[in-house]
């Protein structure tokens, strides 16, 4: 592959979609890393190349055993959720620990997610704290959120809702929707409603569809009348945006 200067290569990342898959995919069979990592998450997600989830599984790897971190960590998020092959937690598992180990945030907070569930690891609940609290220090706000959790249900330390909350605000001001949702919950059993049906509108507009229906169930049998029809209707009228 010929040598190029930082413009070009910014030049060549600012075109189309199509046009930017195709040179990573020059970079990538090119063996750089970063390329394959990248050209992987194309693949997957289906963004200027058609979506081909063995292949972007097949970069991942490649990425992977150049020790890239992410990579690592896509691999174990294919065999986590299935894409590109057979769905294998414990294989998942073993991804997310070593790039967990290396120090990557997210590798972090996916091996802890297992650990929390059993999920091809043996349930370790203490264990998945600490990994949580790891991710967390270094911003990850999904973490941030199970951390909140953590001391909102006692699991593994005392309750403490004070503990609780302030980790939910911290999750939904850092961008997890799941963090805006359990903050807008806490700000509504206080009196702030209006606080609340905000956070629920800024939760709606990036949870999944899943994520929504579970929410938006909740809310319809909550015990504070304002979110059983207008949280219900924040949530929901920003999630169809």
């Amino acid at each position: 592959m010929i040598a190029l200067s930082e413009a070009e290569i910014a030049a060549r990342l600012s075109g189309s979609p199509e046009e930017r898959a195709a040179f990573l995919r020059e970079c990538a069979e090119g063996g750089v890393a970063e390329a394959q990592a990248l050209y992987g998450q194309l693949l997957l997600d289906g963004t200027g190349v058609a979506q081909d989830a063995p292949a972007a599984l097949g970069w991942f790897i490649k990425a992977a055993a150049q020790h890239h971190l992410m990579a690592i960590n896509m691999v174990g998020r294919c065999y986590d959720l299935g894409w590109g092959a057979a769905p294998d937690k414990a294989r998942a598992a073993a991804c997310y620990r070593i790039a967990a180990e290396r120090g990557l945030d997210w590798g972090m907070y996916n091996y802890a997610t297992l650990l929390a569930l059993g999920q091809g690891v043996t349930e370790d609940k203490p264990l998945a704290l600490e990994w949580f609290c790891k991710a967390a220090a270094l911003g990850n706000a999904k973490a941030i959120n199970f951390v909140g959790s953590f001391h909102e249900d006692g699991w593994v330390v005392p309750r403490d809702l004070a503990k609780a909350a302030t980790c939910y605000a911290r999750a939904a001001h850092g961008g997890d929707f799941r963090g805006a949702f359990n903050h807008a919950r806490m700000l509504a059993a206080k009196g702030g409603i209006d606080e609340a049906l905000n956070w629920l509108r800024r939760a709606g507009a990036t949870a999944t569809p899943a994520f929504v229906e579970k929410a938006a169930a909740w809310l319809a049998t909550s015990d504070i009348p304002a979110l059983r029809k207008r949280g219900v209707q924040a949530l929901r009228t920003a999630a169809s945006c």
